[in-house]
């Protein structure tokens, strides 16, 4: 019998190991930050905005609290007021949809391609209607939407285009930046992100200066300057300690996005041939994968197995929103979005990060290698 230890487990995504790289440098940026007395905004929250505008390709990009802030503020600075409709998928976080009802609006809801995994452009002009304000497309787990179609139909219908890029850091469509293609961009910094804060926060992104001055009244109490509040507004700040990890990460961001990149063609080439229909990457966008989903038919037997052999996985997301508890007085029922549905049922998400070894991205293929799909 051997004594030789069991390999240890892959994970789904491993912080740890990106925060160790990082950490000297962040270490000094949080103690510039202790020094300073100042916690809220300030010089590296600033200085982080302009940096990641300028990696958007936009011209502003206003620092928040967290992704659904973003989605939130986005809305209003867009004029999205009670009465009115947005226009946004069913297979996404729930944030997204949460964030219209949040703005007063009412979500209505179309369903997305079973190739990209993103709004179906085809159904969409069917759901414009004249109580329509704006459309909120979600670059799901790294791939961007189809824009090109979506932004022509704003056009058409004078509707504001906010992109939902909470997942989609670095993609493009076009030779474009995420965040840079519609009307407003929104992302999240949550830590297992793309780029990724030490926390919760946000930003959001525009060409638009005058969006961009409303972004940052509401969130900071509608104020215009200390005590001049314009407008009511929120406390969705972001802190001073996000923009230092923030700044540090963002530099490291397009080496990433490489990394992840070849992960992905690796899983492709090796899972080819196997009953196991994978991601695709559709043309003219560059697909970042946050998440890299496959699609199995008896999942819970398949993560089970995985799991024995030591692989991580997950499910992003169990549920389409309109069949989420919270969510069913929406008004939409069972089989109203087939695909968003089947997609629910059928994805799994594989263990994919910038630091995953040759190692452990060969353990996961020759345990999907031995599974029966």
């Amino acid at each position: 019998m051997s004594n030789k230890p069991a390999p240890p487990n892959v994970p789904l995504v491993d912080l740890k190991g990106q925060v160790a790289a990082l950490h000297d440098e962040i270490d000094e940026g949080f103690r510039r930050v202790l020094q300073s007395g100042s916690f809220v905004l300030g010089a590296d929250v600033e200085a982080f905005e302009k940096e990641f505008a300028a990696f958007c390709g936009v011209r502003h990009a206003v620092g928040v609290n967290s992704g659904t802030s973003a989605l939130h503020l986005a809305l209003l600075t867009a004029g999205v007021k009670a009465g009115d409709e947005v226009i946004t998928v069913p297979f996404t976080f729930v944030a997204t949809v949460a964030a219209i009802e949040y703005a007063g609006a009412k979500p209505v809801l179309v369903d997305i391609d079973a190739d990209s995994f993103t709004m179906d452009v085809n159904q969409l002009e069917s759901r414009i209607t004249s109580k329509t304000r704006a459309i909120l497309p979600v670059h799901l787990y790294g791939q961007p939407a189809d824009m090109g179609p979506i932004m022509e139909l704003a056009a058409k219908h004078n509707l504001v285009v906010i992109e939902d890029a909470a997942q989609a850091h670095a993609a493009r469509y076009g030779g474009r930046r995420t965040g840079s293609l519609g009307h407003i961009g929104c992302f999240s910094f949550y830590p297992t992100k793309n780029l990724g804060a030490f926390g919760e926060a946000g930003a959001v992104v525009t060409d638009n200066p005058e969006y961009a001055g409303k972004l940052r009244m509401l969130r900071d109490w509608g104020q215009e300057s200390k005590y001049r509040h314009i407008v009511r507004g929120f406390n969705h700040r972001m802190e001073a300690l996000q923009g230092v990890v923030l700044r540090t990460k963002l530099k490291h961001l397009a080496d990433w996005t490489d990394s992840r990149r070849r992960l992905a063609r690796r899983y492709d080439s090796e899972l080819a041939g196997l009953s196991l229909p994978l991601p695709k990457e559709l043309p003219n966008r560059e697909h970042v994968y946050h998440i890299y989903a496959v699609r199995v038919r008896d999942r819970t037997r398949i993560q089970t197995e995985l799991s024995g052999r030591g692989i991580s996985t997950a499910v992003h997301y169990p549920e389409p929103v309109h069949l989420i508890a919270a969510y069913r007085d929406l008004g939409y029922g069972p089989g109203a979005f087939p695909v968003s549905e089947a997609l629910a049922d059928e994805t799994l998400s594989l263990p994919l990060f910038p630091e995953l070894t040759n190692e452990q991205q060969d353990r996961v293929i020759a345990a999907l290698r031995a599974l029966k799909f």
